[in-house]
This record gives structure tokens, sequence and C-alpha cells, in this order.
């Protein structure tokens, strides 16, 4: 069972001897994720989107990845829809959240999800999911499991697939289509009226469209749809930046691609591997435009510009980097050969150090902590170091290295 963290708040005005505050008050920070299931970089890059375009010309579109840091590595994961979903939820990767598919059987709650961590950084916050399909709620983020400490959504719109008379399943899969027009009017609306603090909206029929149709007129048509509907929200998040002292971080995405012929997904194929964001972010850093961003990266994002700070046990175990902001370096490869545990990263900065963590033991996923040894500190700018590891022998390792912008980490086995 997570625990919960509690933080006092003090909260200082500066006031001139007349009572004027010489302050602007600081603008809320609001963020919100829309995924938009199933529709490959190459069609949406194709297709006309112009809402979705507009929200990168704000602050940027890329290309990303999903389906784990490789097809051979240890966090290898299917390009399955929920597992994407639990990616981005939780930013990290299937060997840590555990969920392999639709069922969401076992869901490792101890790598928590965006969710949770605002609730508990901020207890005072507003959370909210808009979503074509009820088990992101109640299953996926798991509310009101005690494994989550009882999180509560304070907004909650979904579950309309259940309703079989407002909505009835014929052989095409329309009316999905129904029910994310219904959601994204729902999302929209609660925006201008609640203004959650985190939302998560999710929209379904391009999948749905893909299975069926796979790369087809019937796909770019629903990608279309998509777009009017993520139009919605995007007026919505407008309309409260203008009317309030608000500033809202946006992130469209999709969770996985398709095969050649669009039909299909779940597997490695680097179609269906390759994901794509959208988003208003005015602050993307080198790791977003020179790096390989993954899907795992949108979480530490959200938090980063919401100043929710990861607690750092759990900072030890993200495997994603924030795309805003301050980053030093990418992890990329952890080997052990003999008693040499060799390291490489991609430094985006050439000055200043890191420290290397190390432990032998996994106790995380259980909900228990583990010891880190400290290996010692290595210069960003060298992009490669070797430690003697003959004092920790052991078939499996978890590396970490901790900058002052961010914390990465990887895990070795013999």
């Amino acid at each position: 069972m997570l625990g919960a963290i509690v933080l006092a708040f003090g909260f200082l005005s500066a006031c001139q001897p007349g009572g004027a505050d010489t302050a602007e008050t600081p603008k809320a920070k609001k963020a919100i994720f829309v995924i938009v299931d199933g529709i490959p970089a190459d069609v949406i890059e194709r297709v006309n989107t112009p809402w979705i375009d507009s929200i990168a010309a704000e602050g940027g579109y890329t290309r990303a990845f999903t389906g784990g840091e490789a097809p051979e590595s240890y966090s290898v994961s299917p390009t399955i829809s929920a597992v994407c979903y639990a990616h981005l939820v939780t930013g990290v990767w299937t060997n840590k959240h555990n969920v392999w598919g639709n069922g969401l059987e076992a869901v490792n709650f101890n790598y928590p999800t965006a969710f949770w961590y605002v609730k508990n950084h901020y207890p005072e916050k507003t959370i909210a999911i808009y979503s074509t399909w009820e088990d992101n709620r109640t299953k996926l983020v798991g509310e009101g499991k005690p494994e989550t400490g009882n999180l509560q959504f304070d907004f909650a719109k979904d579950g309309y697939e259940s309703d079989t008379v407002a909505y009835p399943h014929n052989s095409e899969p329309h009316y999905i289509h129904r029910i994310d027009e219904r959601v994204s009017e729902e999302a929209a609306q609660s925006i201008r009226q609640d203004a959650p603090d985190l939302s998560w909206v999710y929209l379904q029929y391009t999948d749905n469209a893909g299975h069926d149709w796979g790369d087809s007129p019937q796909m770019d048509s629903a990608v279309v749809n998509a777009d009017i509907q993520v139009g919605r929200i995007w007026q919505a998040v407008k309309e409260r930046e203008a009317d309030h002292n608000e500033e809202w971080l946006v992130y469209i995405v999709t969770d996985h691609g398709r095969d050649d012929k669009g039909y299909h997904h779940g597997g490695q194929s680097q179609r269906e591997r390759t994901i794509w964001f959208s988003t208003n972010d005015k602050n993307l850093n080198s790791y977003f435009h020179e790096g390989t961003p993954g899907l795992v990266d949108v979480l530490p994002s959200v938090l980063r510009f919401m100043e929710v700070d990861i607690p750092r046990e759990y900072a030890f175990e993200m495997d994603g980097i924030p795309l805003s902001g301050e980053v030093s370096h990418q992890f990329t490869a952890a080997t052990v050969e003999g008693d040499s545990l060799n390291l490489t990263w991609k430094p985006f900065k050439q000055s200043g150090n890191m420290s290397v963590w190390l432990t032998t033991t996994n106790n995380h996923k259980d909900g228990s902590k583990d010891e880190y040894v400290l290996l010692g500190e290595v210069a960003l700018q060298d992009g490669a170091a070797t430690f003697d590891v003959s004092a920790y022998s052991s078939d499996f390792y978890k590396v970490v290295l901790e900058s002052t912008d961010h914390i990465t980490n990887r895990w070795v086995t013999r």
C-alpha cells in the first residue's frame, strides 16, 4: 500500500504600506493529457488536423516511441492499448507496472499514477477523467482501491460503453464514435466549469476504425473527427486561460502505432512502436528536440510543470525524462562484463557531475525499499564510465544516475 505524503505549505505575500500587493498573483498551473487511440505517426502527419496542429504551433510536435526501450530489452512491452495507457500515467514500462494486456488483471500500484502523485503532494488539487472506457478509472488508476490509498477522482465522466440503450452495440463501431463525442463535449464543459488541476481524456474510435478498415479513407475520416473532438477541449482550455489567471499544459498523444496494413498492433515493428506527441509546452528542452522521447516521458513532464515533487524512492524507479525544463542526460545503456559495470549516457550539458547508485535488490515492486550504495561520481560530459562491482556480486542490478536536474535508471541482468 502506498503511504500518504503530507506536506505543509506556507503562503507569503509582499505588501506595500498602503496594502497593495507588489507581486503579481502567480497563475494556477493546470494540465491535461488526451489519448487519441492508435493513430500511426505517418497518418497524423498526412491527414489534415488543424486543431492538433494549432496546439503544436504553441509548443511542439515530435515522433516518440512506445513498447519499451527496445524490442529485445528487459523493458519490452506489448504495443497494446491499456499497456500503453499505463506507460503514460505511471511513467514506467511494463516490467514495473505489470500491465500486459487490456484485462488489467494484476496492476502493480507500487508504481503510482500521476493522479496519486498530485493528490499526495497537493491534497487540495482536483483530478478528473473523461473516458470512453471505464476501466481506465476503476482498474488502471485504481480508484477506491486500498493499494492507491483509496484515491478518488473529483470529476469523472465515463462508463457509457455499458449503456446499450443510449449507445446500441452493432456490427460497426460507430457507437464508439458517438461516445467519444459525448466524452469530448463533457470534458470541454467540465474544463470551462470545474477547471480540474489534472485531467485525462481518452478517445477510442480511431483504434476501432483501424481494426475494422486498416489504412483507409474510413481511418482518415476517424482521425479528422478526433481532431474536431480535440478542438473542443482546446477551445475550452484557451477560454480558461483568457478569462482566469491560469496556465494550462496540454499533451495530445497516441498510445501505439499499427502494423504495415493498419489493422493490428501489439508487436514490436517500427510502425507499431512509433507514436507522436503534440503539446503547447513553451519550455521544451534538448531532450525533446534532440533525444528520443518515449511515452513514459509525459508523466514527469506534467508533474514538473505542476511543481509536484516525486519522492526520491519513486524517482529512482521512474523511466521517463521530463520533456521541458533543465535535463542533463539520457541513460542509454548499462552492461556487466565480469566484474565491470559499463555505463553510457547521452549528455545534454557539458559540465557538472552525476552520482551513480547501485542495488542488487528489487524490493520496490513489493512495496518495500531498496538499499542503494553510492558507486561514485562521473562527469556529465564524459558520456561513459566503468565501475568495479566485484564487491556486489549478483545476477541482477538496478543502476541509477542522479544529476541535479533529474534521475534515470537501468536494470542489468547477467
